[in-house]
């Protein structure tokens, strides 16, 4: 198993494949993002990671920019490829696919145009 080098990354890609995502095409999604970061020469800038759930399986396949704090939902090979052009190397955010986005202080905002379910609170859940 190889250990990277990040000194200089610019974003951190979080990949979900979950058991939903994996369903909905998370392979697809990762094979997708990878080569096109290939393609577009941004391996020195970019870093990839497979996760497993990332509690969000209404919005499958999920994928998450850092530091950006930028969560996306329904994601597929061809939205991926266009996420690494636009987000990643034209830092152009795809709004119709964003879910939450970061902001210092507020922690994660839910998006204007999203549309996506918006799930129960942990500390509901929790009977609190």
């Amino acid at each position: 198993m190889a250990t990277w080098n990040l000194i200089g990354m610019k974003h951190h890609v979080l990949i979900c494949n979950g058991g939903s995502c994996m369903r909905k095409g998370g392979e697809e999604v990762t094979l997708a993002i990878r080569e096109e970061i290939a393609r577009l020469e941004l391996d020195d800038i970019v870093h990839t990671t497979r996760t497993r759930c990332n509690g969000r399986c209404e919005d499958a396949c999920v994928v998450i920019v850092y530091p950006e704090g930028i969560w996306y939902k329904a994601m597929n090979a061809e939205k991926g490829r266009e996420l690494v052009q636009k987000h990643l190397r034209d830092s152009q955010l795809l709004e119709e696919a964003m879910t939450y986005y970061y902001r210092e202080g507020k922690g994660l905002i839910r998006s204007a145009t999203s549309n996506s379910l918006i799930g129960i609170s942990k500390s509901e859940k929790r009977g609190r």
